[in-house]
């Protein structure tokens, strides 16, 4: 196993100043950076954060509030939007509910 020299008179170049400085008094930061102790700084809290779990903000049986109801299959059943709302309140007004539909002619043709 080699074995190294105790540094007793080197000197060893700062990486934050570029001076030099006793190969004893050199201290390594967080960063990986060899500086003297006089300019040695600790690493800023900040840089890691404390974990905050994030808070429950999604409904677990959520529904969407309903603006207007209509069926699109050429039937028209609402004669008038009964479902009207001022926000999450409905209207006290109720409407009548009209069904109305349409019966078209069948052709056939037989070839």
């Amino acid at each position: 196993m080699p074995k190294y020299s105790t540094g007793k008179y080197a000197q060893r170049i700062s990486d934050r100043s570029g001076l030099a400085f006793p190969y004893n008094e050199m201290v390594q930061e967080w960063n990986g950076s060899w500086v003297h102790e006089s300019e040695y700084e600790t690493k800023h809290p900040q840089l890691e954060p404390n974990y905050h779990p994030t808070d429950p903000q999604s409904l677990k049986y959520a529904k969407p509030q309903i603006i207007s109801a209509n069926v699109l299959l050429g039937i028209n059943l609402f004669a008038g939007n009964i479902f009207n709302s001022d926000g999450m309140m409905p209207t006290e007004d109720n409407k009548e509910l009209l069904a109305k539909t349409q019966v078209g002619t069948v052709n056939v043709v037989i070839s």
